[in-house]
């Protein structure tokens, strides 16, 4: 017998592994098979499994129901605008811009404005990053370029973050964290936009696996605005 059900929670390559080994652990299931983009697992029973069962083999973080039951929650997440989706990316935005103004008010100065900000950008967006690397890895690698064709990079990657808002915020190496954003947010920018254009279902791995943001012409903007800045800094 098969059944498709839905689950929610899922965000990375991690939570699609963990519930198909927990409900593998179950003696009747002989198959089951995670659809990370449709938040589905396809499954395959000797005999009928209950769900109240099926959520109790569960972690906790995830909620598993037949697909039936769960299509008015599905329309109401569609129907959701792009601003309450990214509200939480829009507020940190908000926060690191406040909080940079407020250090460059007097004497004002364009540049070290875009220093800091850049520098807090990079400590605060890695901070999300390093709450689960492994996870954010996974997500990570569904739409970079260079995380898909060197796994380890996605590791990596929260700690080139950190190190970067470092240079920024202690003026070291300016040139070379410039050059740097440039390029490694360019290498992300082209795979943010393969997605964009081909309307895959992604998971933004902006602020790692810990909020569940979707991949949308926010997360473009995020990082234009970096590049436009780093730009911005070496041609003055």
């Amino acid at each position: 017998m098969k059944q498709t059900y839905s689950v929610s929670g899922m965000t990375c390559n991690g939570c699609k592994n963990s519930v198909e080994k927990a409900l593998l652990a179950l003696s009747d299931i002989n198959t089951a098979a995670v659809n990370l983009e449709k938040n589905e697992v396809e499954i395959y029973f000797n005999t009928p499994v209950s769900i109240p069962k099926l959520k109790a083999a569960l972690p906790e973080k995830f909620t598993i129901t037949k697909q039936e039951e769960v299509f008015d929650v599905a329309l109401n997440e569609n129907e959701k605008s792009e601003f309450q989706q990214l509200y939480p990316l829009f507020l940190i935005f908000a926060f690191i811009t406040t909080a940079s103004i407020l250090i460059h008010r007097n004497p004002w100065q364009t540049s070290e404005f875009m220093f800091t900000f850049m520098g807090l950008f990079y400590v605060v967006f890695s901070f999300f990053k390093f709450l689960d690397v492994k996870g954010f890895a996974s997500s990570f690698a569904m739409y970079d370029p260079l995380a898909k064709r060197l796994p380890n990079y996605g590791l990596v990657y929260p700690f080139i973050e950190l190190l970067l808002g470092f240079f920024f915020l202690m003026r070291f190496q300016l040139d070379l964290a410039l050059i740097s954003t440039i390029v490694i947010l360019g290498i992300t920018t082209i795979g943010v936009t393969k997605s964009l254009l081909s309307k895959q279902s992604i998971k933004c791995a902006c602020l790692g696996s810990v909020l569940n943001l979707p991949m949308t012409k926010a997360t473009f903007i995020e990082n234009t605005i970096m590049i436009a800045m780093a730009f911005f800094m070496i041609l003055n």
